[in-house]
Parts: C-alpha cells; structure tokens; sequence
C-alpha cells in the first residue's frame, strides 16, 4: 500500500514523514516553493525529540505520479483547495483509487464521493506547523497525535482497519470507527477556535470568544440533530521544539503566510450554515468568519483586534 499525501504541509508532512520513517511507501504532492525544497533538500521533520531530514519522494501535481492498484491518496489541503485539487486527481487516478480526507471541516468527504466511491474520513488531532518552505514540525511526542479512520460515509472495511494499523505502527494513536463523521463533527467544534486565533492572536485572551462560537456550534448540531463527542483525550502533550513553543493553529499559519485564503468558511462557516438550515443564531461564528475572510485577502497578520473590540463588533455590523 503506497500513501500518496496530497497536500504536503503542516498535517500531510507530518503524516508522511512518520510514515516514510517507518518503511511506508510514501509519495508527496506539494506546490510552488515547498515542492522544490523538498526536491532539492527533502522534507526536514522536527519533534520535540528530534530533527532530521527525509529523502521523500516529491512530485508537484498528480499528474506527475504513476499510480498504481493499492494506491491510497491521503488529501490534507485546505478545504477551500479540495475540489479543484480532486478534479486534477480524477483527471489521472483510477476511478476505484482510495480517497481519504486528512482535513478540518465535514465537507471534503462529500466532495470527494462526487468523483470518487471508495472514500474515508480521517479525524485529525495533530498540533503541527508548516511556515517554512521544505520544513514541518510537529509538537506532540512520545505519541504525534490522533488519527482515527471510517469509511465514508459509514462504516470500516480492510482498508480503514489496515490505515488506522499504519498510522498507529508511525506513531499516532489510530482507531477504525464505523461513526468517523460523527468524531469530525466533534473536531469541528475545537476547530472553531482557529478563526479565533487569526483574529485576536493566539493564546488565553481569546478563550471566551472561542467558548461563545463553540456553544453556538453545539446548539447547531443539536438542531440538525448531530450527535457530536466534546472531545478527545490524547496520551501525549505538547511540548516546545528547540525550546520555542507552537505558535498557532492552522489558519494562523495562514495568515503568517499570507497564503491569500483561509478556511473559515468550512469552519465557521458550517457552523453558519447549519444555524440558517436550522434556525440557530450564530454571530460569533458569522463574524469570525466574515474577519477572518477578511484578513486572508488583504494580507493582513494574526491580531486585527483585542477581544474586547470583536465582542464589542458583535453588537454592530463588521466590516465585509
């Protein structure tokens, strides 16, 4: 079984490294400047317990990999990339390739099946950070972090058993769960804080504003009557790298890279979603979303506001 991981960043790096450390057949997918550092230099892995440097095969779009039967593509871009990145795979993958969505959000799975019918949901809780071109680290160790695997849209079969096996045997707690969506959905919920993070800056300050989004994301999911777990508890911690602590979730990284998007609307923006499907107010979550869009595309930094200034914007229109 060859991985090829679609989207080399922050989570697909971290997941291919450690796979590719453990004898897996990996090959990357990676674009513009991260593609030629790994090219030219290989992917440089950093832990809390180490720092090396891995010769991983590398290509710069699907149409540059000869897949093979037994090939499972992992998909681990941002969600707002997702279908154009399937329309390339669909373009030169066979039809029955397994398709498996290492990413945020509840809508790649869906994508995915519009091409693909051998797809998987992978639930991630993985503290990784991509912000230099050919580098990833990850900050959790003994154990990396979670990475548990169902058939989508429900179900395990040989193929999820034998991901989850793999994942585990690389360093990452790993179940496969007939209910996977149902923890994704629970993800979401956490995952709201990233917008949070891109707006006020990381750390404690912003934890009343993420409790607000998450409890307007509860009261959603209760409303479509989506049975979401609160959380997970991981074995491991996260520790400094190098003595430097992790600076931000993923769509911090986005803006400190002024990558141009960002993956609110996937986020949050679900969450809105579900609100007007279900008649659920949900501003926090409306205006994190309509900022951090914001910020994306006009280069802005991490930080725009104090917490004090967001929860005083609620009461008023925010900027589009």
């Amino acid at each position: 079984m060859r991985i090829v991981v679609y989207g080399a960043g922050a989570v697909g790096g971290v997941i291919g490294a450690r796979l590719f450390q453990q004898g897996h057949d990996v090959t990357l997918i990676a674009r513009g400047a991260q593609h030629e550092a790994i090219r030219d230099r290989g992917l440089r892995f950093d832990t809390p317990e180490e720092s090396v440097t891995l010769p991983i095969p590398v290509a710069d779009r699907p149409a540059a990999v000869t897949f093979r039967p037994g090939d499972v593509v992992l998909l681990a871009m941002k969600t707002q990339d997702t279908a154009a990145a399937l329309a390339e795979l669909s373009a030169v993958a066979p039809p029955q390739v397994v398709v498996a969505s290492a990413q945020n959000g509840v809508e790649n799975e869906r994508l995915a099946l519009r091409l693909f019918p051998r797809v998987y949901g992978v639930c991630v809780l993985l503290p990784a950070v991509f912000l230099e071109p050919g580098v990833v680290e990850a900050y959790m160790a003994p154990v990396m972090g979670r990475l548990d695997v169902g058939r989508y849209p429900g179900g395990t079969d040989d193929t999820a058993r034998s991901l989850a096996a793999a994942f585990a045997g690389a360093g990452f707690e790993s179940d496969a769960r007939p209910d996977i969506m149902r923890f994704k959905y629970g993800k979401l919920l956490t995952n709201l804080g990233n917008a949070v993070e891109a707006v006020v800056g990381p750390g404690e300050h912003g934890s009343e504003i993420a409790r607000l989004a998450r409890e307007e994301g509860a009261a959603c999911l209760r409303a479509a009557g989506i049975d979401a777990p609160s959380g997970v508890t991981l074995v491991s911690e996260i520790r400094p790298i190098r003595g430097h602590e992790r600076l931000g979730g993923s769509s911090f990284q986005s803006l400190h890279r002024g990558t141009g998007t960002i993956e609110a609307d996937y986020l949050n923006g679900e969450i809105v979603l579900l609100g007007r499907e279900h008649g659920v107010p949900t501003p926090v979550n409306e205006l994190l979303r309509r900022l951090a869009n914001r910020m994306a595309r006009d280069g802005l930094r991490p930080g725009l506001m104090t917490p004090g200034q967001f929860l005083s914007s609620l009461g008023g229109s925010a900027p589009a």
